[in-house]
């Protein structure tokens, strides 16, 4: 569950113990003793070696020799000694059991058979050596460690969730295991379980003189900590038979700040099963669910990223005390686990394959830090800084977004990326990354409108809402002369309406609309736009089907920038409903005419009767060659109107161009 968990009393170690000694055998320091279960190479090796034996996390401790009567003594890592006596050869062998090592609820597997209830015990469990190390780093292929088809245990799991046995532990393994034919089915319907009816215990966690992590204590509460799940899992693993180790280390979880060094002790602990020859890893308490920021409350939300996750994706926020269960080759130091970049497990659940910057922190230059990602499909992002929509650009593309971000102050600021499917508009956006964005200097001449939405600019998603062959790839779209045309091929059935904003008060949406002309010809649209002035605005463009009218849905923006400050242009001049969007100005394309003068109309409309324009006096247009021409005088007037008679028999007329003129 993403949440730094203190690791709670000493493990604990039952050992069912069955010793057969030779002792003439024995005597000599080339003997493994590897029936006693307490010396071996950790690769499950046994050869010629000083007289060394190994503590429960495979490190080497001092052993004395056996004598003909002869003690062995063992430490765990927690310190605690053991002491068994072993006797001479013709002595019945003694069967010794239950002896503990410290107070939690860790249980050594027994060597094999079956217990006085009839459960299939494992054998004692190796700690992990060369062969299980996996080639560094992640090939991308895969999430797991193994070939694992998530359909084939929908079945499996939907059943491990309605088993309802909280009286015994065996009792919970036995109802588990009727629908598990494999290995790997039995840790699966293990792990379904404790993931889905083991709930985090965050009173626990903040007072641990009343919490009891023991497999049975954890069962019947229903609720641990991390070391109480990962008793529990490996209780529950040892009964059905399966080779299970408890591993403690370090974690990136709940209340972690980018870039902190780890010098207290182990703060979490998981587990490690082995499966088809060799050790796989896996997380139930974060498998379980999450906390709230506040650390008050817990929320049962299954994570399947912590099932049996590859090494190499394990390490990014798991760093284990013993380097071995790190299953890598080479190892990480703790020096690099503390410096490599946290990429949460919706990082590749979402299928995210890299990231640029790899480190935590981003130095800006001259103002601006640059982030991309690259992923498996199509996906959706979005950013804040600081906790807020921050100053920046971002662009989505076929395999990933990139991102420039300016902020406004120096200084440290948290940037934090969001992502979602692009499929299901019901998904919500996960936190996949977080950087620290260190300001020195802030670029001032870069500010972005408020109205700007990110992502800017044409991408695959505006491909899917039917916007094709865009005029303009990029987001930004820089003019001299404070005009521009994007064009676009379109989709079938797709009306559009676009309008320009700025910070600018007095550009009102209305008067935005009539800054940009738009014209249909064909599959093709073209947007003119005639910046009022310098500055930088957002062209926002919005969509419908025409068979399905209703509001517009948003679809994407353009920066639209103009460093020119001699740039004035009036407004479009004003339409009417009867103005259609296949029909097309030519001239005059201000909507603001000169006084006095006389002024040469050429409009592009199709099945009229008749064209006039009407100001002081009226002006009839003339038909050619699909255009509608004639001059008009201003004089005396302050606006004039195109109008329409659409049926020559009809006296009646309809508005379709208003403009209006200057005042002298």
């Amino acid at each position: 569950m993403g949440t730094m968990d203190p690791k709670a009393e000493p493990d604990s170690v039952t050992i069912n113990l069955l010793l057969t000694v030779h002792p003439q055998e024995a005597a000599g320091e080339g003997q493994s003793g590897r029936s006693a279960g307490l010396q071996d190479d950790g690769n499950g090796n046994s050869k010629s070696r000083p007289p060394q034996g190994r503590d429960l996390n495979g490190q080497q401790v001092p052993r004395e020799l056996c004598t003909q009567t002869q003690t062995i003594t063992s430490y765990s890592n927690e310190g605690t000694q053991v002491t068994v006596k072993v006797h001479p050869k013709d002595t019945t062998p003694q069967l010794f059991k239950k002896l503990s090592f410290g107070k939690g609820p860790r249980r050594l597997p027994s060597l094999g058979g079956q217990d006085n209830k009839g459960f299939q015990r494992t054998k004692a469990p190796r700690p992990p050596g060369g062969e299980d190390l996996h080639a560094y780093p992640w090939d991308k292929s895969s999430l797991k460690s193994m070939p694992v088809d998530l359909q084939q245990f929908e079945k499996l799991d939907a059943y491990a969730l309605k088993v309802n046995f909280k009286s015994s532990v065996e009792e919970l393994v036995t109802a588990l295991l009727r629908q598990a034919r494999t290995e790997l089915e039995k840790v699966r319907a293990i792990w379904m379980w404790i993931c889905h009816h083991i709930e985090y215990d965050v009173v626990g966690y903040h007072n641990k003189s009343q919490l009891s992590s023991k497999p049975i204590d954890v069962l019947l509460a229903g609720k641990s900590i991390c070391e109480g799940y990962a008793g529990l899992f490996q209780q529950m693993c040892s009964i059905a038979g399966i080779q299970c180790m408890k591993v403690s280390g370090y974690s990136k979880g709940y209340g972690y700040k980018m870039g902190q060094t780890f010098t207290e002790d182990s703060d979490h602990a998981w587990n490690a099963v082995y499966l088809d020859g060799r050790w796989h890893l896996l997380d139930s308490t974060w498998g379980s669910g999450a906390v709230d920021d506040d650390f008050t409350k817990f929320t049962f939300r299954y994570n399947e990223f912590y099932f049996l996750t590859h090494p190499a994706l394990f390490i990014n926020n798991h760093f284990p005390d013993n380097s071995n269960w790190q299953l890598l080759k080479p190892t990480l130091t703790l020096k690099e686990f503390e410096n490599n970049m946290l990429h949460r497990s919706n990082f590749y659940l979402l299928g995210l394959l890299t990231a640029q910057p790899e480190t935590s922190t981003i130095q800006t230059v001259n103002g601006k830090a640059s982030v991309a990602l690259g992923c498996r499909s199509a996906t959706l992002f979005k950013f804040k800084l600081k906790g807020a929509d921050g100053q920046g650009l971002m662009t989505l593309k076929k395999r990933g977004m990139k991102l420039d971000i300016y902020p406004q102050k120096t200084g440290s600021h948290k940037l934090q990326i969001f992502a979602k499917p692009s499929k299901g508009s019901d998904d919500v956006y996960e936190c996949v990354l977080e950087y620290v964005v260190e300001c020195k200097s802030v670029d001032k001449a870069t500010r972005f409108p408020r109205e700007l939405h990110q992502p800017v600019g044409p991408s695959w998603f505006t491909e899917r809402q039917g916007f094709l062959r865009p005029s303009h790839p990029e987001p930004v779209i820089h003019t001299n002369d404070g005009r521009c045309s994007v064009t676009f091929t379109l989709g079938k059935d797709i009306s559009v309406l676009a309008s320009l904003h700025a910070d600018d008060s007095s550009l009102t949406e209305e008067l935005g609309r009539r800054h940009i002309m738009q014209i249909r010809r064909g599959n093709q649209i073209e947007l003119k736009i005639h910046l009022p002035h310098a500055g930088n605005f957002v062209l926002k463009i919005y969509a419908r089907k025409k068979s399905d009218p209703g509001n517009y849905d948003y679809i994407f923006n353009y920066l639209l920038t103009c460093l020119n400050t001699e740039v004035k242009w009036p407004p479009f001049p004003q339409s009417y409903s009867k103005w259609l969007e296949e029909y097309e100005i030519l001239e005059p394309l201000s909507g603001l005419l000169p006084a006095d003068r006389n002024v040469h109309f050429k409009l592009k409309m199709q099945g009229m009767a008749k064209v006039l324009v009407q100001a002081e006096n009226t002006y009839p247009l003339t038909q050619n060659r699909g255009y509608w021409e004639g001059t008009c005088n201003t004089s005396g007037c302050r606006e004039v109107f195109v109008m329409v008679h659409e049926n020559a028999n009809h006296s009646f007329y309809s508005h379709v161009l208003k403009y209006e003129v200057e005042t002298q």
